[in-house]
């Protein structure tokens, strides 16, 4: 079916192949990754802007000794195929199959793990760093997106590499694009820069013209550096990069592998950190996601041939998240949305359309975010902060000392908690009920339905103490009536039966009811609890069930360790009874790639694995 594709075994037959055929293996490379993530699903339109980069690193380096590190890592599916992986494509982000990650148990090739923003500089200056102190020789190379460029933790690994001068390739994939439009003010400057390539071409052709010079050519070349540097601030405003100690060599098209291979060979033999400024297309070569690179930046799967998604639930949790938070911001003047370049994941495009200036995208920057949201708060306003559960790890510190310390009435709508799936890892959201509930001063919310998440972002905004709603990503299994009335720290009994108590949080009230369901067919009673407050959990509720000697179950989608059933288990434990507890949850591990269904079985989370669990206290 493929040429060049079908015959591709190892790396170095790129550095055997022409230019020609390097376009054509471009070409098939690109046509392979459509055919395959529309089946599976993964990030089409980052990897389909990456090809050329790509094969072009491997066309100049040899990563057997070099190091490439790839920032977020979704953009890595064509490094997986020059690296001996395209056989297992049909298996991408299903359990057991290959990772849509770098991961380092798949292959050498993938140098360091990623699947979170703006990490690549400081890694591959780490490994710079050691190189040098061991006396050893190799390139490395770190291949970052303009959009992570703009998280702080990027700005503070370039701050360092333009300190120490350490021998270290950046390679910025410039696209415009993180998965929604960039924003902010590094965003604007490289949009300058783009715009203006003018002075990499004069500084070149006025290069190239002294060295013809018969025997003054090379002094002069050297005198007049300053003029040169006098000229490229003005024709390029602020050259953030020189300035700060970087080479900066760009813009180059991101698409043109003779130029590509031209720059990198270059870049070898600099002494000192550069950066390649590389401009690339998102979603190009397939114009549905040239088109819309948002929409499939990470995609489920889809129709070659149209483009079209393969339909989901329309009444999921961050629509309903996206279309109450319009209501009350009708009717409250004071609430603002902040989001960290997810507007459209957490549902709200529609909030920004509407209010503008009550709307704000601070680009990949959770912990300013965070700060950003408390100091609203502090003047008067109702700031809503949406972000998923993966990423609101990274702002740990401020959620701790600039909200919960001053009490401040900051509302986290945490999206995509529990298992997300597919994208593994590096995404799944188990572990925010744990960092969360050892902070003081914040109450942890989780609806059991789509519709008890509205009523809970009704009720939060009218409070005035930081509070956190978590939610699962997708929608409802069963059908629910939800609480409208909420009392700190009070549970709602659904079912009072029997002599075991399932105590479920959030969607996992959903799981209790089919357990209770499928049990009362067998003939065992059980009651089923909805704990709509993990922080505060109701001790009067839970008393009473050690009183009435029930055994208690939890249920939770995070992980057990300090989660929702240590808290409950801790409080049972110091009224000194012999009441049984069983803890139900996800193992200290971190959960593999796979579909939600599937993680939930291997981990007994679904109903069968619920009730195997259950015989056991019984």
């Amino acid at each position: 079916m493929f040429k060049l594709l079908d015959k591709y075994k190892y790396e170095n037959q790129i550095k055997s192949m022409s230019i020609e055929e390097l376009n054509i293996f471009s070409k098939e490379i690109r046509e392979f990754l459509i055919e395959k993530v529309s089946k599976t699903g993964g990030h089409l339109a980052s990897n389909l802007g990456i090809v050329e980069l790509t094969i072009s690193l491997y066309n100049v380096f040899d990563f057997k000794k070099d190091k490439i590190i790839w920032d977020v890592g979704h953009q890595a599916y064509v490094h997986k195929i020059l690296t001996g992986r395209k056989d297992k494509f049909d298996t991408l982000r299903q359990y057991k199959g290959i990772s849509g990650f770098p991961k380092a148990c798949e292959s050498q090739y993938d140098m360091f793990e990623t699947g979170h923003s703006s990490t690549s500089i400081s890694a591959a200056l780490g490994m710079a760093r050691a190189r040098d102190i061991k006396g050893e020789k190799y390139n490395v190379v770190a291949v970052i997106g303009d959009g992570a460029l703009t998280g702080g933790m990027a700005l503070e690994a370039l701050n360092d590499v333009g300190d120490r001068k350490t021998n270290i390739i950046i390679v910025l994939n410039d696209n415009q694009m993180s998965i929604a439009k960039n924003v902010g003010g590094l965003s604007t400057y490289l949009s300058k820069i783009r715009v203006e390539p003018k002075y990499n071409k004069f500084k070149e052709e006025f290069d190239n013209a002294l060295k013809k010079i018969p025997n003054i050519g090379e002094s002069m070349a050297k005198s007049v550096s300053k003029l040169k540097n006098g000229i490229k601030q003005l024709v390029v405003p602020g050259m953030f990069f020189e300035d700060i100690g970087i080479k900066y060599l760009g813009p180059i098209d991101g698409h043109n592998i003779k130029e590509l291979s031209k720059v990198f060979s270059k870049a070898k033999h600099i002494k000192g950190p550069v950066l390649i400024h590389t401009i690339t297309k998102k979603g190009k070569g397939y114009k549905f996601a040239e088109k819309n690179p948002d929409k499939f930046h990470g995609i489920g799967p889809f129709n070659c041939a149209n483009g079209n998604i393969n339909k989901s639930s329309n009444k999921t949790y961050s629509k309903a998240f996206g279309s109450e938070i319009i209501k009350l911001a009708e009717k409250n003047k004071n609430i603002v949305a902040i989001t960290a370049a997810m507007r459209d994941g957490t549902g709200l495009r529609e909030f920004s359309k509407k209010y503008p200036n009550r709307f704000f995208d601070t680009g990949i920057a959770e912990q300013h975010s965070v700060t950003l949201a408390a100091g609203m708060a502090k003047v008067g306003l109702k700031p809503i902060f949406a972000v998923y559960s993966t990423f609101l790890q990274r702002a740990y510190d401020q959620v701790l000392h600039d909200v919960c310390i001053q009490k401040l009435p900051v509302i986290f709508a945490i999206d995509r908690a529990g298992i997300v799936g597919e994208d593994g890892e590096t995404h799944q959201g188990v572990f925010d009920l744990s960092y969360l509930s050892h902070m003081p001063n914040l109450t942890i919310m989780t609806p059991k339905c789509v519709c008890e998440l509205k009523n809970m972002l009704k009720w939060s905004v009218e409070q005035n103490f930081p509070i956190a709603l978590r939610y699962p990503r997708g929608g409802d299994n069963i059908n629910l009536v939800p609480l409208k009335d909420f009392k700190v720290g009070k549970w709602e009994i659904i079912h009072k039966e029997g002599n075991i108590a399932l105590i479920a949080a959030g969607k996992m009230v959903q799981h209790a009811e089919l357990v209770r369901e499928k049990l009362n067919s067998l003939g065992i009673k059980v009651s089923v609890v909805n704990a709509c407050f993990v922080k505060p959990i109701d001790k009067s509720l839970i008393k009473n069930l050690v009183e009435e000697d029930f055994k208690i179950i939890t249920i939770e989608d995070n992980v057990i360790r300090g989660g929702f059933g240590s808290t409950v288990l801790e409080y049972v434990n110091s009224l000194n009874k012999n009441t049984k507890v069983l803890n139900l949850g996800f193992k200290d591990e971190f959960i593999p790639h796979g579909s939600v269904n599937t993680l939930y079985n291997v981990y007994e989370l679904d109903v069968d694995g619920i009730i195997k669990n259950i015989v056991k206290i019984i």
